[in-house]
């Protein structure tokens, strides 16, 4: 399992950055991102001391840890230089909070996402054509999920996606032990997102591209 879209205490998650990479690895994860929430009265606090955890880590465990950011509730116009000084920060992979249908996210705020380069929109909700498209030539990756509420819509993010060739991840978005998930469950939630079988394995290469995207920053 790749997970590029998760939460500590850092945030809203209920684990320490040491805990959550134990319990990932106890699960046969190969790679993990914490992304915890941030804006701008936090970013500068967060980050660096997940790098620092990160840093810490690596040696010690059997998976590939990724320092990371999830922008949230950032007004748009506001998310392209909140991407910047994440990057600038250490986070090698930044998810934007899209417009999940179950939150009132500011319209907008899935553009602003993919015009920023954001690797990740997350639970882009009813996302448009236009943004899709848009998407597509950012080269920007879609989230399927596996977290109550926001994955109402992966069926239509999924048959969306497909069609215009935007490319997916599946990810926890995990705030608590019981979020984690293994290899086999996610590919569970990506057929029932509408996936077929036969394309399960290019999401998951998807997600072992964006890691390797990552590892060269």
């Amino acid at each position: 399992m790749i997970d590029l879209h998760t939460h500590s205490i850092f945030s809203d998650g209920e684990l320490v950055p040491a805990e959550l990479i134990r319990r990932a690895s106890a699960l046969g994860y190969k790679a993990i991102a914490i992304t915890d929430h941030m804006d701008q009265s936090n970013i500068d606090f967060i980050i660096p001391r997940i790098v620092k955890a990160v840093s810490a880590l690596k040696d010690c465990v059997f998976l590939e840890i990724i320092p990371g950011a999830e922008i949230t509730h950032v007004p748009p116009s506001l998310i392209p230089d909140m991407v910047k000084e994440a990057r600038k920060l250490g986070a090698r992979i930044v998810v934007v909070h899209g417009e999940t249908i179950v939150e009132p996210v500011a319209e907008g705020t899935n553009r602003a996402a993919i015009e920023a380069c954001a690797d990740i929109l997350a639970h882009p909700g009813l996302i448009s054509d236009d943004d899709l498209r848009f998407a597509k030539d950012r080269g920007i990756t879609l989230e399927i999920t596996a977290r109550k509420g926001h994955s109402l819509s992966n069926g239509y993010v999924a048959m969306k996606a497909l069609e215009i060739g935007v490319p997916l991840t599946v990810n926890t978005d995990a705030h608590a032990p019981s979020d984690l998930i293994t290899k086999d469950f996610a590919a569970r939630i990506l057929l029932s997102a509408g996936i077929a079988d036969d394309r399960i394995s290019a999401v998951f290469q998807n997600s072992a591209d964006l890691i390797e995207k990552a590892l060269r920053r």
